[in-house]
């Protein structure tokens, strides 16, 4: 840089600011990261803040700082995986795009994120907002499946998909619970994504596809 170049001064105090919200985000991240795996794991009721503040290094306060409360918390990991799983990368989706989605979601390590925040769905709370989150976001999953296999709200068959849709997504859910228990069934539970595509790929167009002769 020339000594007539302008030059970029940083003070103290916006370095520190700097420093305490990249930590701050650091923080709320790795409180976000034990809580989903905790709450997936023990459940809600049996999960306790200070387990979650040990698993994730940080002092038990920080979670009413950043959550406001054990619900918040709780609250906030449903929302993550809600938009995390729920992440599609085009705006229409086809029954093999759906089968392909599926299957990664359910295929990783049964203890893996992926299927942590599978299981986490199937967690109550007791909490109003949380549960409407949840079920808001299975409903989202169900109605994704119903419109790959053509569903539409005006369609005649609108109930009868919207029903085969949840009931493939309670197959993929029945299925990473399984993966994740400690049953050890075989070969679903070593089984990967190779493995599993096959079958799902059965399941899902046995119930979504149209009859033969039928449309939506």
């Amino acid at each position: 840089m020339s000594p007539d170049s302008p030059s970029l001064v940083v003070g103290d105090d916006d370095l520190e600011t700097t420093v305490r919200s990249r930590d701050a985000g650091a923080t709320r991240q790795l409180l976000l990261t034990a809580g989903r795996r905790r709450f997936a794991q023990d459940g809600y009721s049996s999960t306790k803040v200070r387990d979650i503040a040990s698993d994730a290094g940080v002092n038990v306060a920080l979670i009413n700082r950043y959550f406001g409360s054990k619900e918040g918390l709780f609250e906030a990991c449903l929302a993550t995986a809600r938009d995390e799983l729920g992440r599609t990368d085009d705006a229409t989706t086809s029954l093999d795009n759906l089968v392909e989605k599926t299957t990664r979601q359910i295929s990783g390590p049964p203890n893996g994120e992926r299927t942590l925040m599978l299981l986490l769905l199937l967690r109550s709370s007791g909490d109003e907002g949380a549960d409407r989150i949840r079920r808001n976001t299975l409903r989202s999953f169900a109605e994704q499946m119903s419109v790959a296999a053509g569903w539409a709200p005006e369609s005649a068959r609108s109930d009868d998909l919207m029903l085969r849709a949840q009931v493939a997504l309670s197959t993929m859910l029945g299925i990473a619970l399984l993966r994740a228990s400690s049953t050890g069934l075989e070969p679903l539970t070593s089984a990967g994504a190779g493995d599993l595509e096959g079958p799902l790929s059965d399941v899902i167009r046995a119930l979504l596809e149209p009859p033969p002769g039928r449309g939506a």
